[in-house]
């Protein structure tokens, strides 16, 4: 009986504290956009539950602009700041990108949820309309958990293209994989659909994935891009781990070009 309690207590906080161990978000006010990178605006994203969050809208170099868009939407850990380096690359290639931070990451206000971030990638793309960037002129570029809020945006909001750099079918999967000898299937609130939502959806897909992830099993990336009804390329970039530099280089760069080439 007492092993019972204890086993009760003990998913009762899992139940509690969950989203602690799902988003990792770096609070820290991330500066002045002009003076992180060159071509770079703050801009404030207008929540439809009353948040006002703090991103970069980063123009590309005017030589080569091709008059396309990049939402990056990123993973559960760091800031946008994280984010310049691929920024950067992409405003080479023509692309105005825009750097979002969800609520609760680089001083913004309000805490990380599914409904939470879906509410952030919403007021995003209404930015982006503002802006003059059509959905028929827009890539949505997913990294890891991101890959949950850009496959669901890309039903309310279909793009011209997605990328799904390290995607997974749902994030129960990875918690079951981390963490076999839990119930996560029965205790996770945040579901994040990746594959339920490219097989509904007709919106061209490249998904990117190492081979060597060790946080999203490049096993689970392989059944999204299987699954995906209008999928592009299944790129696989050999021996590259979850957060190795390749993931935000040259490989995901080239898969947004492709799909603006397309489009």
């Amino acid at each position: 009986m007492v092993l019972l309690v204890l086993g009760g207590v003990g998913l009762a906080g899992l139940w509690a504290f969950q989203r602690q161990l799902i988003y990792f978000p770096d609070p820290a006010p991330v500066g002045e956009a002009a003076r992180v990178l060159d071509g770079a605006e703050d801009v404030t994203l207008s929540t439809a539950d009353g948040l006002e969050l703090g991103a970069w809208l980063v123009h590309p170099r005017a030589a080569v602009d091709r008059g396309w868009a990049v939402l990056v939407l990123p993973g559960n850990g760091g800031n946008r700041a994280g984010r310049v380096g691929l920024a950067d690359l992409l405003q080479d290639e023509g692309f105005t990108v825009l750097l979002v931070d969800y609520r609760g990451y680089g001083g913004n206000a309000g805490d990380p949820s599914e409904e939470g971030l879906a509410q952030d990638a919403d007021a995003a793309v209404a930015l982006l309309e503002e802006r003059g960037f059509t959905a028929d002129r827009t890539v949505y570029l997913g990294e890891s958990l991101g890959t949950g809020v850009a496959a669901a945006l890309a039903i309310r909001h279909p793009p011209a293209g997605m990328v799904l750099r390290s995607p997974f079918t749902e994030l129960a999967a990875v918690g079951a994989h981390h963490y076999p000898w839990l119930p996560v299937r029965l205790l996770l609130r945040d579901r994040f659909p990746v594959l339920a939502h490219v097989r509904e959806s007709d919106v061209p897909v490249v998904v990117v994935r190492g081979s060597a992830d060790d946080v999203v099993p490049t096993g689970l990336s392989a059944e999204v891009a299987a699954g995906a009804r209008n999928l592009v390329e299944d790129k696989v970039l050999e021996g590259v781990g979850h957060n190795d530099p390749e993931m935000f280089g040259s490989d995901v760069v080239d898969a947004v070009v492709l799909l603006a080439e397309r489009g």
